[in-house]
Order: structure tokens, then C-alpha cells, then sequence
């Protein structure tokens, strides 16, 4: 029975260190969302001012469109880096991430940021509503390529957290069988045994299908729609082993009374 305990005290950590997102994580991820927030409203003034040259062709009215464009180009950039920084943050501080996913992820960053640098200095050169033109059309090409390695790194994390978890569910799942399978009237602590086991197997083909999608996000290619694809998988890997750990947490109780 101590065998039982301990192995549903390793599961429930393990649940709690999958849940939890730290402080500056999530710090980092707010300002993300902030940076987001800042490129929307910039991009409403800017079609503003589109609209205003439309009706009155002045020079004036001319330079407002190229400086709300470059702003909106501006502050896309800061967006694709507080994104970038919030991946960084995420895998350095999730103690569950291999060194070498973690490093992998840190170089793609670092790497990225220095092309950032290199289209603002772009920007900041835009001097014509043709040039503004190019500048984007530049910009949205390296976009893809900028956030496709760190994406594809990110889901590897994912995934591996996800193999982790589903490992020590199914260890937690044999323990409780090998206490069951000695027991006398175990009909319905085995159901729900293998219940829980097939959820485990289900997951573990979830998470199978999300570690092909996130090895396919690449650039050309669509490597937004793969991640979106990986993280739906990853998404129903997780409701699978909550799902097995609810049919984990009924069999244990069931052993406990008799």
C-alpha cells in the first residue's frame, strides 16, 4: 500500500509541475500579448490613414500612411519578439525539458532576434509608400522562417513532457493493477483499470500524431497550420491522461476499501 501511495504522490507532483506556469513565464507571455494588443491598434491607424489619402491625395496625408506603416511594421517586429522571449523563458524554466531542447530553442531565439535587428534597421529606411510595400512583403516572408524552428523546437518540448507524463501515468497504472489482480472480487478495480489504460493508449497515439505535425513545421511549407495541428493533438493527449487519471484516482480508492 505504500508502494500505491508513493506512486500517486509522484503522479500528482508531476501533474502539478505540468500545470504550473511561473511568474516570469507568464509575465513574458503577457507581454506578448501587450505587444499584440500595441500592432492591432497601430494597424487601425494605419488603415486610418490609408482611408484619409484615398479621399485627399496630400502629401501630408501620404506621409501619415508611410509612418502608421512603418509603426505597424515596428511594432510586428516587437510582437514576433516578445514571442520569441516568452518560448525562451518557457523551456529555460519548465524543469521537465531535456538540456538539449531547451539549447536548441535558446540558439533559434538568439538567432532570430539578430534578423529582427536587421529588418528593423529596414524599417527605419523606409522613406516611400513603394518602399513600405517591399519592407512588408520582406517582412511577412521572414516571419514564417523566423518563428518555424523555435515552433518546431517548442512542440518537441511539448511532446516530450507529454511522453513523460503519459510514462508515469501507465507506471502508476501498473502498480495499482499488480495490487488489484491479487485481490479477491476485483472485477470492477480491473474495469476501471483498463479504462484508465486505454485512455493511456489513446494519448500515447495523441501524442505520436502531435510529435509528426511539429517535426513537419517548416518553412516553405504551412508550418502554422502543423503546430496548430501538433498542439490539437497535444490538447487531446492531455484530456486522454486526465481522463485515465480519474479512472486511476476511482481504482485506487476502490483497493482501499477492500
Amino acid at each position: 500500500m505504500k508502494k500505491i501511495l508513493f506512486s500517486m504522490l509522484i503522479l500528482v507532483l508531476l501533474v502539478m509541475q505540468i500545470s504550473a506556469v511561473s511568474a516570469s513565464s507568464s509575465e513574458a507571455r503577457q507581454a506578448w500579448y501587450d505587444a499584440k494588443e500595441a500592432r492591432l491598434d497601430a494597424q487601425i491607424e494605419h488603415v486610418s490613414a490609408k482611408a484619409d489619402y484615398a479621399v485627399d491625395k496630400t502629401d501630408e496625408n501620404l506621409q501619415a500612411v508611410i509612418d502608421t506603416g512603418k509603426e505597424v511594421l515596428n511594432l510586428a517586429l516587437d510582437e514576433t519578439q516578445a514571442w520569441l522571449e516568452w518560448k525562451k523563458i518557457e523551456a529555460e524554466e519548465n524543469p521537465n525539458v531535456p538540456e538539449d531542447i531547451v539549447e536548441a530553442i535558446q540558439q533559434d531565439v538568439e538567432d532570430n532576434l539578430a534578423v529582427l535587428d536587421e529588418l528593423r534597421e529596414d524599417v527605419d529606411s523606409v522613406e516611400t509608400q513603394l518602399e513600405l510595400g517591399i519592407t512588408f512583403l520582406k517582412i511577412i516572408g521572414k516571419y514564417f522562417e523566423l518563428l518555424a524552428d523555435v515552433a518546431r523546437n517548442t512542440g518537441s518540448m511539448w511532446v516530450y513532457i507529454g511522453e513523460t507524463y503519459s510514462e508515469r501515468v501507465s507506471a502508476y497504472e501498473e502498480t495499482l493493477r499488480e495490487t488489484a489482480e491479487s485481490m479477491q472480487d476485483n472485477e470492477e478495480i480491473i474495469g476501471l483499470l483498463d479504462e484508465a489504460l486505454d485512455e493511456i493508449e489513446t494519448a500515447n497515439e495523441n501524442i505520436e500524431n502531435a510529435a509528426e505535425a511539429y517535426s513537419e513545421v517548416d518553412y516553405p511549407g504551412t508550418p502554422f497550420i502543423k503546430f496548430a495541428e501538433g498542439n490539437s493533438y497535444l490538447t487531446a493527449a492531455k484530456a486522454n491522461l486526465m481522463a485515465a487519471q480519474g479512472y486511476l484516482v476511482n481504482a485506487y480508492n476502490a483497493i482501499l476499501q477492500g
